[in-house]
């Protein structure tokens, strides 16, 4: 195996805007760079050794439902079920494990992060008795700041997005000789995310396609790595979010727009790494877009049907699937469910917006004369019909029907869009101009 790589790595920028904390000429940087740091399978070995014990292998399982759904048959990576809940303490605790190893001084590490990178540095570090310090995004998810807390680290919440949580995370390795540990754009944490792909084509050597969620890349890049060792025929396809579009925009020389917020922030990554971006312009079959409302129904499916729990960004390869199922039509599909670390609250707004789109839950206007008792005509024909009444608001004074009537809005518990039509012809037929809106 070659020796190891430095573990301060050029920005995207190039070696002459040296990072601080960086050691070494920038010479000696751009010479580093220009092999891109390269990630060999032996890495990826090495990194799993390390890993053996300390981070859960992960079960690679088949879901025959989601298999009939799409034409394909879909086999599963849970690495929501890690420790936090996500597949970044994988390249975390290697990165970590490597500077310990080595027996260089640390002050302590610091790094930048949505929230699941920071999760698993500050979980590793705190095994270790290191200090460190998480830098992110100011709209990260409550669940994801708490539990970096939780892990001993000291959390400072600055920037509207991760590239200005990573340039404030420069600022004060600098200013306090911290060691950076990139969320992606490093060789031992691109090995360590690597051990996934180990992980699957060993579970599951018949996979002839994987779809991984892409935000800096270096889930891909690790995997697309021992992927491509194992089994280099494979087929390896990422997903980004429409939203965050950059990877796809560098790799595919394309100008898509990018967001502000997406529910899929674990891959809401304004600018792709120099080493991660090498290695999926060499390695990976092709990249792909997926929209929000893919995700949240990706999101959904999965914990009606798998009863798994994920976030956005590890909803994104099935919404991959969802929205262009003829591409994966007979094929063997790998998806990596790579976080579970999703707010409750946003959790139940796509559950119930899941529901409305599904014609489980539908909201009604009901025209009637405003007399005692047709609230109650109107819910039991509304119980009639085998529907459930949810929420009732009467509105008198925001209406336009005359003086003496009354607007009843319902919201109601439905089986499909055909019962709600259902219940609408039931409301014309006791007499009531009702439809849905």
């Amino acid at each position: 195996m070659e020796p190891p790589i430095s573990l301060r790595s050029v920005p995207p920028g190039g070696a002459a805007r040296r990072r601080p904390g960086e050691a070494g000429s920038a010479a000696g940087s751009l010479a580093e760079a220009t092999r891109f740091d390269r990630v060999s399978f032996s890495d990826i070995e090495a990194a799993a050794a390390r890993l053996a014990g300390h981070v859960l292998e992960t079960p690679c399982v088949e879901s025959k439902t989601l298999g009939q759904i799409i034409g394909a048959r879909v086999f599963l990576k849970f690495e929501n079920l890690q420790f936090t809940a996500s597949f970044k303490e994988r390249g975390a605790l290697n990165k970590l494990a490597t500077l310990v190893e080595r027996g260089a001084p640390l002050k302590g590490v610091i790094t930048a992060s949505a929230g699941n990178h920071a999760q698993g540095v500050a979980y590793h570090a705190q095994r270790m008795g290191l200090r460190a310090v998480i830098v992110m995004p100011r709209h990260t998810p409550t669940v994801k700041v708490e539990r970096t807390r939780g892990f001993g680290a000291e959390v400072v919440l600055t920037g509207d997005n991760f590239d200005e949580a990573r340039d404030h995370a420069f600022a004060l390795a600098e200013d306090q000789g911290l060691t950076f540990v990139h969320p992606f754009d490093d060789p031992l944490v691109i090995a360590g995310q690597g051990t996934i792909g180990l992980e699957m084509l060993r579970a599951q050597p018949q996979l002839d396609t994987l779809v991984i969620a892409v935000g800096g890349g270096g889930l891909i890049g690790g995997i697309a790595t021992a992927a491509r060792a194992l089994k280099p025929g494979v087929e390896i396809i990422g997903v980004q979010t429409s939203r965050f579009p950059a990877m796809f925009n560098a790799i595919k020389g394309t100008a898509h727009p990018q967001g502000s917020s997406t529910i899929a922030e674990g891959i809401a990554v304004g600018q792709p790494g120099k080493i991660t971006r090498e290695i999926v312009r060499e390695l990976v079959d092709d990249l792909v877009l997926v929209d929000e409302g893919d995700i949240e129904q990706a999101v959904l499916m999965l914990l009606e049907i798998e009863k798994t729990v994920v976030e956005g960004a590890g909803a994104a390869g099935l919404a991959a699937l969802l929205k262009d199922p003829a591409r994966f039509a007979g094929r063997q599909v790998g998806l990596v469910l790579c976080g579970g670390n999703i707010d409750p609250l946003l959790l139940a707004a796509i559950i119930e917006r899941g529901m409305v789109r599904a014609g489980r839950l539908a909201r009604i206007r009901v025209a009637a004369r405003d007399t005692p008792g047709v609230l109650a005509r109107i819910t039991a024909v509304v119980a009639d019909a085998g529907a459930n009444v949810d929420e009732v608001h009467h509105q008198r004074a925001f209406s336009t029907l005359p003086a003496q009537s009354v607007e009843v809005e319902l919201v109601l518990q439905t089986r499909n869009p055909a019962h709600v039509q259902a219940v609408i012809a039931a409301l014309a037929s006791a007499g009531f101009d009702a439809r849905a809106y």
